[in-house]
C-alpha cells in the first residue's frame, strides 16, 4: 500500500480553516487504513528564510521512504524555490487552499513573487488537490495548470443541531481569524452607519495571526463608539463554538477572498441566515437564497443588507429556511479523505 507523508507548517493544532482541514484529511486517512505520517515543516512559511528552506528538504527526506507520496500543504509547497521543489523528488501532491498572492495585505511584489513562485512549484506537482472548483478554475486559467491535474475535496462539515437563535438584541456572528483578507474593518464600517437598530456582533477566531490588523479593529470600534455592541472573543475551543453558533441569529462574512468558505459551510450545516461577500469561492459556497450577497470591500452593500436582516426577522426565517436545507447536503468529512486518498494512491502507483 502508498505511503503518504503529509508536509505541514507551523502548528497543526492551530484553529484556523486550513488546519482543521490538515487535521480532518490526517484522521479521515487513518480512518480509512491509508498510512499518512505528519512531517512538521518551520512555522515560518510563506516567508521561509534559506535555512528553513533547507530544513523542509531534511525533515522530508528522513520522513519519506522509498514509494511514499509526498502530500505537503500549499503555504508551504508554494513559497518553496524551484530548486527545493526539485529537490524533494517525485510523487508530488500539492494540497492549495487558495493561492498565496491572494492573501490581502500584500505589497505588489510580493504578491508578484509569490504568484510566480507557486505557479513554478504548482506546475511540478503529480497533481493539486484545491477545496472548490473556483480554485480549479483558478489554477488553470492563470497558472497554467491543466484541469486533469487537479482534483476538488472540498472541506467537510460534522452533522449539526440547528440553531435556537437569542432573540432581541439581533446577535451577529463572525467566524475567522482577524487578517486583513476576513475584511472584519469593512463590516465594522458598515455597522458603523447603523446604531439606530439593535444588535450585538461578536467575533471569534484569533487575535494573534496579524497583531496590526487586531489592533487597528479594535481601535476602528472604539473610534465608532462601539465597544458595548461588538465582541472580539479570540480564538475558542469547538465546543463552545457550537455553542456560539447555536445563540447567533444572523451570520456575516465579509471576507475580501475565500478560497472556500469553511465557516460558511458551518453556519449553513447550523441553519444561519447569511450575509456574505461573493470574494472567490464564497459566492459558490453559499446558494441562492441563503444569504443576502455584496461585492467584497462595498461597504455600503453591506450596511444595506444588514440593515434589511437585521429589521426584517420574516426575512431572516426564510434566508434560514434555505441555509439549513443547503447544509444537509454539505459534503461530509469522509469524503474528503476519500478524494484525497485516490489521488495519492493513482499518485503513488503511476511513480510521476
Amino acid at each position: 500500500m502508498t505511503g503518504i507523508v503529509f508536509a505541514i507548517p507551523g502548528d497543526i493544532s492551530t484553529r484556523s480553516g486550513g488546519y482543521e482541514y490538515d487535521r480532518r484529511v490526517l484522521a479521515g486517512l487513518a480512518e480509512r487504513g491509508v498510512e499518512a505520517a505528519r512531517c512538521a515543516l518551520p512555522p515560518t512559511f510563506p516567508a521561509p528564510s534559506a535555512d528553513d528552506v533547507a530544513r523542509v528538504i531534511e525533515a522530508i527526506a528522513r520522513h519519506r521512504r522509498a514509494g511514499d507520496v509526498l502530500l505537503i500543504d500549499g503555504l508551504a509547497y508554494g513559497a518553496l524555490p524551484e530548486a527545493a521543489v526539485r529537490a524533494l523528488g517525485p510523487r508530488i501532491v500539492a494540497l492549495c487552499h487558495h493561492p498565496l498572492s491572494l492573501e490581502s495585505g500584500l505589497v505588489p511584489e510580493r504578491a508578484a513573487a509569490l504568484l510566480e513562485s507557486e505557479r513554478r512549484a504548482l506546475s511540478l506537482a503529480a497533481h493539486v488537490i484545491v477545496t472548490s472548483a473556483h480554485t480549479r478554475a483558478l489554477l488553470v486559467r492563470d497558472f497554467g495548470l491543466a484541469p486533469e491535474t487537479i482534483s476538488v475535496a472540498p472541506p467537510g462539515v460534522d452533522p449539526a443541531p440547528r440553531a435556537r437563535g437569542s432573540g432581541a438584541p439581533t446577535s451577529l456572528l463572525v467566524v475567522g481569524a482577524v487578517i486583513p483578507r476576513k475584511a472584519h474593518d469593512v463590516l465594522v464600517e458598515a455597522l458603523g452607519g447603523l446604531v439606530d437598530l439593535d444588535w450585538r456582533l461578536r467575533i471569534v477566531g484569533s487575535l494573534s495571526h496579524a497583531p496590526d490588523a487586531a489592533r487597528a479593529l479594535e481601535t476602528q470600534i472604539a473610534a465608532k463608539g462601539l465597544e458595548p455592541r461588538i465582541e472580539l472573543s479570540g480564538e475558542i475551543a469547538s465546543e463552545k463554538l457550537a455553542e456560539v453558533y447555536d445563540q447567533a441569529d444572523l451570520f456575516v462574512s465579509a471576507s475580501r477572498y475565500e478560497g472556500y468558505g469553511m465557516a460558511l459551510a458551518e453556519a449553513m450545516a447550523h441553519g444561519l441566515p447569511i450575509i456574505a461577500s461573493t470574494g472567490g469561492a464564497a459566492a459558490e459556497t453559499v446558494p441562492e437564497g441563503a444569504a443576502l450577497k455584496c461585492r467584497p470591500g462595498d461597504v455600503v452593500a453591506l450596511r444595506d443588507a444588514l440593515r434589511e436582516a437585521i429589521g426584517e426577522p420574516a426575512l431572516r426565517l426564510g434566508l434560514a429556511e434555505a441555509s439549513w436545507r443547503a447544509g444537509q447536503g454539505l459534503p461530509r468529512w469522509d469524503e474528503t479523505a476519500r478524494v484525497v486518498a485516490r489521488v495519492t494512491a493513482e499518485v503513488g502507483a503511476s511513480g510521476a
